[in-house]
């Protein structure tokens, strides 16, 4: 499908209803009936418009909690009779679906996970055709791969469904980062240029994977222009039954809600300007990780070096590392003086690291 006819199908009419950005929230798991009253009933309906609760958890070895099962649905359902919030659950198979829709869930998201199979869209693309008013959320695949993401948007909208929008939950990271998903902020910047018109959810809880982070990630979104929030909050989040740390509370939940709003009233006029200036803090908290990484395995090299009596500087290796980095950085548009500099500061700061 061509970029262009997919971002003119999408029907935001679902999200333009509302006139302040959308909140989604409520706890990573149902657990209970009291649980899950107890903790929508403490959301501020001003500030929330949808409850969420996964009924279906997918982990990622056996035997852990994965879930309630359906008998949550129903807990779903009295949140809507009672509080008159919209509801959603998370689906990753045709059976989910089914039963989703036999208890009016008026909002399905797809897992990263899931995103990552095109068999599992697939299937789910199949048992919702028909169903046009449904609201399907699809959160990003593991990896970084917009193109992977924006065919799961393609398999919904062969089938008809058009009142679609994305999650950002951030991305697998093969390296040490204070976020448990990375938020790589410049792919979702990338995304929204080919998709301008898809609604945007940031999930800070997932990109954090702590509460601390929370607020931060979710003022980026808002100047952003992110279109709303997907946020975990829970009653007694200390004893939730997963993902206990990344979740807050109702209480915790609208205060954060209330200087956010004020937020959107005092954004700098130099959006373009504050942008890049993110993209470099992202990138440059990824360099510092990196280093602190690349001098631990300096430390271990040293240990191994003294154990086996190898003398620490080795002309020939540092040669190779030279010759390597100067070559792929020209490729990269990189001068060779700075290439130097860096890597003979790295080199002496591994060999003090070393001998120490």
């Amino acid at each position: 499908m061509e970029k262009d006819i997919l971002n003119n199908s999408i029907d935001r009419s679902w999200i333009d209803q509302f006139d302040r950005p959308l909140t989604i929230s409520g706890p990573c798991s149902a657990e209970s009936e009291q649980q899950i009253m107890e903790t929508a009933k403490k959301l501020d309906p001003v500030y929330v418009q949808i409850f969420r609760a996964g009924i279906w958890k997918p982990r990622t070895r056996p035997n852990n909690f994965e879930g309630i099962g359906k008998k949550g649905l129903r807990w779903l359902k009295k949140v809507k009779e009672d509080t008159g919030l919209m509801v959603s659950t998370e689906v990753a198979n045709a059976e989910h679906v089914k039963l989703a829709k036999s208890f009016d869930i008026d909002v399905l998201w797809i897992g990263a996970r899931s995103t990552a199979s095109p068999f599992t869209i697939q299937e789910i693309a199949d048992s919702l055709e028909g169903e046009e008013d449904k609201i399907i959320l699809v959160k990003n695949p593991i990896h970084p791969d917009i193109e992977l993401w924006i065919g799961a948007l393609e398999r919904l909208l062969s089938k008809g469904l058009k009142k679609l929008g994305v999650i950002h939950r951030g991305f697998y990271t093969y390296k040490t980062s204070k976020y448990r998903n990375q938020p790589n902020w410049n792919l979702l910047f990338n995304f929204r240029k080919i998709l301008p018109r898809i609604p945007v959810i940031c999930d800070p809880s997932h990109i954090c994977g702590n509460k601390e982070g929370i607020f931060e990630i979710a003022e980026k979104a808002y100047r952003f222009r992110y279109d709303g929030l997907m946020i975990e909050s829970h009653c007694d989040p200390d004893h939730a039954w997963s993902d206990a740390k990344q979740q807050i509370t109702p209480v915790y939940l609208l205060n954060m809600l209330k200087k956010l709003t004020y937020i959107t009233t005092t954004f700098d006029k130099k959006k373009d300007l504050y942008d890049f200036r993110v993209f470099i803090d992202e990138i440059d908290e990824n360099i510092i990780h990196l280093l602190a990484d690349r001098m631990k395995i300096s430390k271990k090299l040293g240990f191994l070096k003294k154990s086996e009596d190898i003398t620490i500087f080795q002309p020939n290796r540092w040669k190779s590392i030279m010759k390597k980095s100067i070559k792929l950085g020209k490729e990269l548009g990189l001068s060779e003086k700075i290439l130097e500099d860096i890597f003979q500061l790295l080199h002496k700061e591994s060999i003090n690291i070393q001998k120490d």
